[in-house]
């Protein structure tokens, strides 16, 4: 369970090992330790923000108990869809015990952030909240959980990219690496920062944020994936002679996407302060004032 990381370039040495602790004879891993720190991290920044969009703090409560468990389901299961050979045995015949094992590593985000985005839809219609603004605010929670996550792959020493000679490369397994992990947690932490400066300062209207994010975790993904060694793969298809990666196209293609809508509700339509979400609710709030006061 030992596995020691280097950073040669820095004269850094981790002996790490997967896991943390034993209950009752059961082991617990750092892996899903850090990803609850993540969660837990996330959920209270939201629950604080949650009135600067019009969101009832205890909402946040609420969705995070839905949409974490199906998001983890989510992103197991995009996993297990792109390397289903993973998880069979000898005769071919599909191993569920290994599929459930998801301490063992083998998540993949973008199927978590699917699974958690309906579910947050789901939960908005039956709630009536505009979804938009609920995407605004879970848009944070991603970024903060995405930020801290990424450590349980350096703990695992999994998720790297291929080799170099840069001066912060990784040491592990005996080769000199990209710690592609850490590219990402940094990404997200400048992510964070920039919506939040968006959330103070320069929303202009309810998608905004959550849009943002999609096209900054996009761009940062479509870089970062190309550096990595253990990539999905589209079931062997290739362009220009190349494999497709799954994580690739699809975080090149959503940042696309977002780009249009930012440049159409920025650029073209027109948008007001009284549109906003969090401004109808405190209209809303202020005529059920007058009308109690009467």
């Amino acid at each position: 369970m030992s596995q020691t990381v280097t950073f040669p370039g820095l004269g850094l040495t981790f002996h790490l090992n997967r896991v943390a602790l034993e209950v009752f004879g059961h082991p617990i891993y750092w892996y899903g330790i850090i990803i609850a720190l993540g969660v837990v991290l996330a959920v209270a920044v939201c629950h604080r923000l949650a009135p600067r969009l019009g969101i009832v703090p205890d909402n946040t409560v609420d969705i995070s108990l839905i949409a974490v468990p199906l998001g983890i389901v989510g992103a197991r299961l995009y996993y297990i869809l792109f390397y289903l050979d993973l998880f069979r045995d000898d005769q071919g015949r599909l191993n569920f015990a290994a599929m459930v094992r998801i301490w063992d590593g083998g998540l993949a985000i973008y199927g978590g952030i699917i699974a958690a985005v309906l579910a947050g839809y789901i939960y908005c219609k039956v709630k009536k909240i505009r979804p938009a603004a609920f995407a605004d605010l879970g848009a944070i929670g991603l970024l903060i959980g995405q930020a801290v996550g990424r450590w349980g792959n350096f703990v695992n020493a999994e998720a790297y990219g291929g080799e170099t000679t840069l001066p912060w490369r990784m040491g592990v397994d005996g080769l000199e690496v990209h710690p592609t992990f850490l590219y990402e947690s940094l990404w997200n932490v400048a992510g964070l920062a920039l919506v939040l400066l968006i959330l103070w300062r320069w929303r202009k209207f309810d998608g905004q944020i959550f849009l943002t994010y999609v096209l900054w975790y996009g761009l940062g993904r479509t870089w970062i994936e190309g550096l990595r060694s253990d990539s999905l793969y589209l079931f062997g298809l290739r362009l220009f002679g190349a494999p497709i990666r799954v994580s690739q196209l699809v975080a090149a293609l959503s940042a696309l996407v977002a780009l249009g809508c930012l440049i159409y509700h920025l650029a073209i339509k027109k948008h007001s302060p009284q549109e906003l979400y969090v401004n109808q609710v405190k209209q809303k709030e202020e005529r059920e004032d007058d009308d109690s006061g009467r």
